[in-house]
């Protein structure tokens, strides 16, 4: 499949698909207190997408041969990178970290986007992973104009992250999204400036920045999903669905 711009109208679309999203991510953040167990958060996550009629983008999604997904929502505790399965026997405590991931369709089109959300108070480094995280994800939102480069997004998340001291996880990344959750192009959180596929309107593309505390190697987990930091370091995820539109980019993802 070749890279697939949309119209105003699909982008029109996929903003009141990413509403969903923005509004599913804000339940689940609501509930991340003490005590509670990952499958209570995915219990809200599809009561959201039950309220608004539409199809979680995850529950059911098996790709290369894998084991379908089990839930509408992935939750990753600490030194989960992305893909943590909701269960019933982790349950949040005080000081941890939680990477809530959420996509979504509604009338044929998709929206995705993850935050990393604190657990009661957390410290100061750990706040400062966070808020590195959110920030590299800003600033790789703000190259997303027409004749930028996407070497340019990668380099911002890159050169952000490792100003703070952090690594960028290599071995996974961003991508397109339209009428499938997945489509090209990928989309690094590493780069060069200047090199790479010419940002076009009508270009929709999942950016979502994954930063580890400590060193950038990861590994799966025996489920085959869960994605874990190679040195158990602490790691953020933050990610936006972004439209390249002539007005610059359109975060279809946001309040």
């Amino acid at each position: 499949m070749g890279i697939i711009l949309k119209d105003r109208a699909e982008i029109a679309k996929m903003r009141r698909t990413g509403r969903i999203v923005h509004a599913a991510l804000n339940a689940v953040e609501a509930a991340c207190v003490p005590g509670v167990s990952t499958w209570e958060l995915d219990q809200i996550a599809r009561s959201v997408l039950a309220a608004h009629g539409a199809r979680s983008c995850f529950l059911g999604y098996g790709p290369r041969g894998m084991p379908p997904y089990p839930a509408a929502l992935c939750t990753s505790v600490n030194d989960i990178v992305v893909h943590g399965i909701p269960r019933k026997d982790v349950i949040l405590a005080e000081g941890d970290v939680i990477g809530i991931d959420f996509a979504c369709l509604k009338d044929g089109y998709a929206a995705d986007a993850a935050r990393t959300v604190a657990v009661g108070v957390v410290s100061q480094p750990v706040r400062a992973l966070l808020d590195a995280t959110r920030e590299a994800l800003e600033q790789a939102i703000a190259c997303c104009v027409p004749g930028a480069r996407l070497g340019d997004i990668g380099s911002a998340v890159q050169t952000h992250a490792e100003s703070h001291g952090y690594s960028v996880v290599r071995d996974l990344v961003g991508h397109g999204i339209g009428r499938a959750m997945h489509e090209p192009p990928s989309v690094p959180n590493f780069g060069t400036p200047g090199l790479g596929l010419r940002l076009q309107p009508g270009l929709v593309i999942a950016i979502e920045p994954m930063v580890n505390a400590g060193s950038a190697a990861v590994h799966a987990r025996d489920d085959q999903w869960t994605i874990a930091t190679d040195d158990g370091a602490l790691s953020a995820h933050f990610e936006h669905t972004v439209a390249v539109t002539d007005a610059g980019p359109l975060v279809l993802t946001a309040a």
